[in-house]
């Protein structure tokens, strides 16, 4: 196993500390009912599940693209974040969440080319044409929700089942329909800047009184997809893989070695050189997404630095 520090876990006790909550990826600390703390691990999940090896770097990156692009797009949506005093943390405002993820997809790759690989026409509610090959370019953008489960996978569902359910009202979910697109065309024109495609993403809200913000993170690699441009036509003629910046490539790696989360299964070993390889890969998807020379941050006592970034910064916040 790889011998390089990583964030796998926090446990701290935070000045006016009233919540706390562990996610795949991400630490949650709340403060005062009212401001979160958000951690960034170097955890990484696939298929629901969260592997047993931490990923160097990795939260920095997920953090600072995330960073990046809620900076980028806070003119379309207000959104949670107030700041990140460290490499790997967020901090910013409580919103009371909504319990639907909005998917989005200009291209059947993924979950949606499984499904319709599989026979199915209509995806959350939504007809798709015949004659699609995976990584065809769609008609036009979809949105395909999920219900955000707290624990387990989360389901595919369609609009008309979450204003059945009243999850949402039909006011808020026109609203984030609206926004999801909007994040969309803004997230594709980002990625065209840097010769790529942006495939799909998801999006998370919640609200604080009426007002819907963005929440979590947005149009990184572990919540969307992004193929090059440059070759994507004659890979797509030829009936080759796309060349593709996500999570996919771990996804891949493990359904080789026959792990999908399925019930028996078991994850496969992730030996020094498999969990090194997926870190490169990670700081290359930051670079070639935001243009941006990656900086590793200071790995030693990794647990001290977080902590000491965050207690600097309640203090004076």
């Amino acid at each position: 196993m790889v011998t390089m520090e990583t964030l796998r876990n926090t446990n701290f006790k935070l000045p006016g500390q009233t919540n706390f909550y562990k996610g795949k990826v991400r630490d949650v600390y709340t403060i005062n009912n009212n401001k979160l703390v958000m951690v960034i691990s170097d955890r990484i999940s696939a298929f629901d599940v969260v592997l047993p090896a931490g990923i160097p770097y990795k939260g920095q990156v997920l953090n600072q693209i995330a960073v990046k692009f809620l900076e980028a797009t806070k003119d379309i949506v207000p959104n949670w974040l107030e700041a990140s005093p460290d490499p790997n943390v967020a901090i910013g405002k409580m919103c009371a969440p909504i319990a639907v993820e909005m998917v989005i997809r200009g291209y059947l790759a993924g979950h949606a080319a499984r499904e319709y690989n599989s026979g199915k026409r209509t995806l959350c509610g939504v007809t798709l044409p015949e004659g699609l090959k995976e990584n065809d370019k769609l008609p036009q953008a979809i949105i395909t929700p999920t219900t955000k489960a707290a624990v387990g996978h989360d389901e595919d569902i369609s609009r008309g089942e979450i204003l059945k359910r009243g999850i949402v009202s039909e006011t808020d979910y026109k609203k984030m329909e609206d926004i999801t697109h909007k994040l969309f065309e803004r997230g594709t024109k980002l990625a065209a800047e840097r010769g790529l495609i942006l495939v799909d993403t998801k999006f998370e809200f919640g609200k604080i009184g009426s007002t819907i913000y963005l929440m979590d993170e947005i149009l990184t690699p572990d919540s969307s997809r992004y193929f090059y441009a440059d070759g994507y036509a004659e890979r797509q003629k030829k009936g080759e893989p796309q060349k593709q910046l996500s999570k996919e490539f771990v996804r891949q790696w493990l359904i080789t070695n026959n792990f999908q989360g399925k019930e028996g299964q078991v994850v496969p070993e992730m030996t020094e050189e498999i969990v090194n390889g997926i870190s490169e890969r990670y700081i290359e998807l930051y670079e070639n997404i935001t243009g941006e020379k990656f900086v590793k941050s200071k790995q030693d006592d990794i647990l001290n630095r977080v902590h000491t970034a965050i207690l600097d910064y309640l203090s004076v916040n």
